[in-house]
């Protein structure tokens, strides 16, 4: 690795801050990662191997493992050595709420990008899904029917509904980004079921869903987006109608 300068070892006036150092070490840690071909789960030098290779202190080791740890890329466990990290939506799912929440993204721009998303999920789904994902998600959407009157548990089925499609698409991109969308999509969903307000719009609710899944079911990719871009007509004008932009 290429030896970066620290401060806390040097004199030099012209030596980098400690911030543009983490963020060198940072750099210098990823590109470990990608040129010695590390998998999830596969261990890195120690803190003391890694500031011995880059010249600079292990505190500034510590924090860009912090850093790349708080963005998924590595898993930071008490008492051993920090491991590749896997793909995981949590730091992206973070950056989608903050955008939500400073008003740098709306909730409708949000669903704008779902309803993309959503309808090329379920056209791969209904080409690449195995029969046991078929089950899964067809008993989805049954257990979405089953909790009309518990809109907690509904929530988390129709969460699940949507988690498994992603992953019957074969493309874990698809899936990263449901998982990502989770947070805000909890935030919203309790304001979308109430806006529909009679028995008449919540029963169209549930029959999406399960025409959604039916259609995956049966292999019908055209059927399946139809489905799924429906559902999120109704969603965005239900959300409209409580006052959410």
């Amino acid at each position: 690795m290429e030896q970066l300068r620290d401060r806390e070892t040097e004199s030099d006036p012209t030596a980098p801050p400690v911030g543009g150092l983490v963020g060198g070490t940072i750099s210098a840690i990823t590109r470990h990662i990608r040129d010695t071909n590390l998998m999830p789960g596969d261990r890195l030098p120690s803190e003391t191997a890694l500031s011995r290779e880059l010249g600079v202190s292990r505190p500034v080791v510590r924090e860009a493992f912090r850093a790349l740890a708080a963005m998924r890329i590595l898993d930071l466990g008490n008492g051993r050595r920090a491991r590749v990290g896997a793909l995981d939506p949590g730091a992206m799912g973070l950056m989608f709420e903050h955008g939500v929440h400073t008003d740098q993204i709306g909730i409708q721009q949000v669903y704008d990008v779902r309803r993309t998303i959503e309808t090329r999920i379920v056209t791969l789904a209904a080409l690449r899904r195995t029969d046991e994902e078929a089950i899964r998600i067809r008993e989805a959407a049954a257990a979405m029917r089953a909790a009309m009157d518990e809109p907690a548990v509904l929530m988390e089925a129709d969460l699940d509904f949507h988690t498994l499609l992603a992953a019957a698409s074969r493309n874990p991109v698809f899936a990263l980004l449901i998982g990502a969308f989770g947070g805000i999509t909890r935030q919203t969903w309790s304001i979308g079921w109430r806006s529909r307000t009679t028995p008449d719009l919540r029963e169209r609710m549930i029959a999406n869903h399960e025409a959604i899944a039916d259609a995956v079911a049966g292999g019908d990719s055209a059927a399946a987006a139809e489905a799924m871009a429906l559902h999120f007509d109704e969603s965005l004008r239900a959300l409209v109608a409580a006052g959410v932009s």
